[in-house]
């Protein structure tokens, strides 16, 4: 029944002779409160005829018996129609604007002989971003009756949550159905508001459908609100700790401040100021501190566990109200843990030493790095020496890693420089070689024209001759071997030299 910012019941039944009363709410804007309100009836043509409108006009059929109030400071401007007769029936709107085409909201009025009682609808106002409390009454008692709470439209009354745990997608984690007390009554909660909440609402037991259910509430969100902005979801680790900062209203009088959490439409209480402690949750949650001067309260979760994430309510509660608002936990895990490897996430690197464990080195992608097992490639690493060995410690946009055998990574480089060092020294020995065998070859050829040098003291030439000539049989091998070393070479003039390798 919403129409821009304007809504009301869609549907309305009086009796012959009786009355009617009919509200239509708005949101409490400037245009809104000052501009015309009206009421018409739609005849056979399509046209809406004005019935009354805040001008001061009043038609001559309902003269007497018809009545607008307008209550700008509420939001609300009120119809009542009298002495009704079976002609009255028929489609209606209430609007607001300059002509009866603009902002308006129709309904069906229905005349019979006997209506039966009427109830009246009650207007609820909430702020943005706030919270509210629905009392319904006990209608039906028997116990087993599931209640429920739905939003009226065009074509019925939608569902937003029951006892049987649903609840619509745009409520999750904001409202919660309390149980039923002694009297039968029960009450909706909901929080976090949202301009789109505004509405008129139905609460009830039993069936969706059924009709003993007369309790129908106009809910009306102010755009104004005092509430400020908070976060919706609190972030934790597992075996971490957080703390939640719980607000109220410290004019308010609240008698009991508490926790509890939010599952399928109920929540489940954990803790309160008075003391008490859910038993799954000994020794890891408390109320650290409260603040009545500001109406805050700080409750303190540790030992966080994988099973803690999901939705929490803060409430503060008195006699008459109750203020409640809601959180979500979102725990994550460990990315990286050195006590416990197998809940890391990342590879380890390769301790071998063997060439072959580094020849097709495996790369995978870790926060929008690429590393090698065994060897960062990222430039801006480091080493960092307090880190145990084969550990990786990740920081955004840094990997850095130590390994117990750093002599491994050096050998595949080290060892092919070895041997191309090795082959390089051999190259320059053979050519030096070469070298020396070509330069001995020219002074054999040139040692013809040399003059005799002196031959050391004890030498004759003759005997030198004889030697070279016939050696014993016991310097032969000898004189071989020192062949090699040794040449004696004769001038034209039978003059020798002795020339050293």
């Amino acid at each position: 029944p919403v129409s821009g910012s304007l809504y009301g019941s869609r549907f309305l039944t009086g009796e012959i002779g009786g009355s009617v009363t009919h509200q239509c709410f708005y949101s409490i804007t400037p245009a809104n409160k000052y501009d015309r309100k009206y009421w018409c009836k739609v005849a056979g043509s399509g046209v809406c005829y004005t019935i009354v409108s805040t001008t001061g006009y009043t038609s001559k059929d309902h003269a007497g018996r018809v009545s607008l109030e307008d209550i700008p400071q509420n939001g609300t401007f009120t119809v009542t129609m009298t002495e009704l007769k079976k002609s009255d029936a028929g489609t209606y709107r209430c609007g607001i604007g300059v002509t009866n085409r603009d902002l308006y909201v129709s309904l069906t009025l229905t005349v019979l002989a006997d209506a039966g009682p009427l109830g009246q609808t009650e207007l609820i106002r909430g702020e943005l971003r706030g919270s509210v409390t629905v009392l319904c009454p006990p209608g039906d008692t028997q116990g087993g009756e599931k209640r429920f709470w739905c939003k009226l439209g065009r074509t019925g009354c939608t569902l937003i949550a029951d006892t049987d745990g649903y609840v619509g997608k745009s409520y999750q984690g904001r409202i919660f159905i309390t149980p039923r007390e002694s009297s039968g009554a029960f009450r909706i909660l909901i929080n976090d508001l949202k301009k789109e909440d505004s509405g008129l609402y139905r609460c009830g037991t039993g069936r969706l459908s059924g009709q003993d259910s007369p309790r129908v509430v106009a809910l009306q969100v102010t755009a104004a609100s005092t509430i400020p902005k908070r976060p919706r979801f609190l972030s934790g680790t597992v075996g971490g700790s957080l703390s939640l900062k719980c607000h109220y209203d410290p004019k308010g009088n609240y008698e009991k401040k508490y926790l509890c959490r939010w599952k399928e439409g109920s929540c489940s209480l954990l803790l309160d100021a008075d003391g008490f402690v859910h038993e799954s949750y000994e020794g890891r949650i408390q109320i650290a501190s409260s603040d009545l001067e500001n109406g805050t309260y700080t409750v303190v979760m540790s030992q966080l566990r994988e099973e803690d994430a999901g939705w929490y309510w803060c409430g503060a509660k008195n006699r008459h109200t109750e203020h409640t608002s809601s959180v979500k936990l979102l725990i994550q895990k460990e990315i990286c843990s050195s006590q416990d490897p197998e809940t890391s996430t990342l590879v380890k690197p390769t301790l071998s030493s063997s060439p072959a464990a580094h020849s097709t080195p495996t790369q995978r992608s870790i926060t929008g790095l690429t590393y090698e097992m065994g060897t960062v490639t990222q430039s801006t690493s480091t080493l960092l020496p307090a880190a145990p060995p084969a550990t990786f410690v990740t920081s955004p946009g840094e990997i850095y890693h130590k390994s117990s055998s750093g002599e491994s990574h050096l050998l595949p480089v080290v060892l092919p420089a070895l041997i191309l060092l090795i082959f390089i020294t051999i190259t320059i020995l053979a050519l030096t070689k070469i070298k020396l065998q070509k330069e001995t070859g020219e002074e054999r050829s040139t040692m013809g024209n040399l003059e005799g040098v002196s031959i050391p003291a004890g030498l004759s030439p003759v005997k030198e001759q004889t030697m070279e000539e016939t050696p014993s049989p016991e310097k032969a091998q000898e004189s071989r071997a020192d062949y090699s070393k040794r040449r004696w070479m004769f001038s034209g003039t039978g003059t020798a030299s002795v020339v050293s390798l």
